[in-house]
């Protein structure tokens, strides 16, 4: 039992011995992981709103959301059944074309494009494509075990948002309990958590949607082909900070030569590298309010490490899961910089 008081009173060695057992927790559950992130975007997402709603006007949580979502549930009726034939009839297409182009004379008797061509018959791109159209299928057969998770996430954070006060004054039940010491630490986890996970990927949202909103406006002038599942691509390109906007590139440029050939890859190209400063300079700043300046080197590095460790999902969720472990350590935190600012003038006015 002394030992067990000893424990409990290190604050530092409890919560990191805590933390080790909420990942382990996660890596035993790592099958639901989808489940988990899903629902905590859609619910901070909600409640973020809800409170929003609430400074405005003084209103229930439930007389909030129930709108919303249902609004949100008349959109998706809307788009499965207009959309979703043609986005998949545009993917389809787009897909053909390129691999059309490919094959082309015109690509390969094109100096410039001669040593891309060699580049793409070396990694046998052929192979790859149908592979890729392969695992495409595969996923489209277990469509239904991703709408389950989706449906379930979307289920359960209708119930939380809506009883949002209901679920916090449940929670703090729990601080008060013979083992609150734990709760506690979770609470502190918790908020770390939210202020980082949740903050960036709500920045990184609102960014994917600029990016896309200009990028598709550019491709409508253009005239490009499958501007629906143009559009679709860079949304989810978008996701991926700084490396998305790069990596959609490529797939944009073969589309844009085999309409308009190379100038029409200059204008991607400017298309491009506008939409990047716009981003680093303007976005980024306005969005994430400085608060993942990180490095380009440790960005890539991040999310290559977290794309081989979580798959997919790593590329989204990567670099908030990095800050989330930096403001843990102390080197970097959401409005950190700030804080520290705030504490040295003050250090500075008691020494005068």
């Amino acid at each position: 039992m002394f030992s067990y008081d000893k424990f409990v009173a290190n604050l530092r060695l409890r919560r990191v011995t805590l933390l080790i057992a909420v990942m382990l927790v996660f890596y035993f559950f790592r099958s639901m992981m989808s489940l988990f992130l899903l629902t905590f975007i859609f619910t901070f997402l909600s409640v973020q709103f809800v409170r929003f709603v609430q400074r405005k006007i003084n209103i229930k949580p439930v007389w909030i959301i129930v709108p919303v979502y249902l609004l949100i549930i008349a959109m998706l009726v809307f788009a499965i059944t207009n959309y979703v034939p043609q986005l998949v009839s545009q993917t389809v297409k787009m897909f053909s074309s390129l691999q059309d182009f490919y094959q082309s004379k015109e690509m390969r008797s094109n100096p410039y494009l001669q040593v891309i061509y060699d580049y793409l018959k070396q990694i046998n791109l052929d192979n790859q494509i149908k592979v890729a159209v392969t695992q495409l299928v595969n996923y489209i057969t277990s469509v239904g075990a991703v709408g389950l998770n989706i449906l379930l996430s979307f289920l359960l954070s209708f119930f939380y948002t809506s009883q949002v006060e209901q679920m916090n004054d449940f929670g703090r039940q729990f601080l008060n309990s013979k083992y609150g010491w734990v709760f506690e630490d979770l609470r502190y986890y918790g908020q770390k958590f939210i202020n980082t996970f949740g903050v960036v990927i709500e920045a990184q949202l609102m960014i994917a949607i600029v990016n896309t909103t200009l990028t598709t406006i550019t491709l409508i002038v253009l005239k490009m082909p499958g501007i629906i599942a143009l559009a679709v691509m860079v949304f989810i390109m978008s996701l991926i900070p700084v490396a998305g906007v790069i990596i959609s590139l490529v797939p944009l440029s073969f589309v844009a030569y085999s309409v308009g050939g190379v100038k029409y890859v200059v204008y991607i190209i400017i298309m491009i590298i506008v939409i990047h400063m716009i981003e680093t300079y303007f976005l980024n700043p306005q969005f994430m309010s400085s608060m993942t300046h990180l490095p380009i080197f440790f960005t890539f590095v991040v999310l290559l490490a977290s794309e081989e460790l979580i798959g997919t999902w790593g590329l989204i969720i990567g670099i908030p899961i990095f800050v989330f472990f930096l403001d843990i350590l102390g080197v970097h935190s959401i409005g950190g910089n700030k804080k520290r600012n705030k504490i040295k003038l003050k250090n500075y006015r008691k020494s005068k």
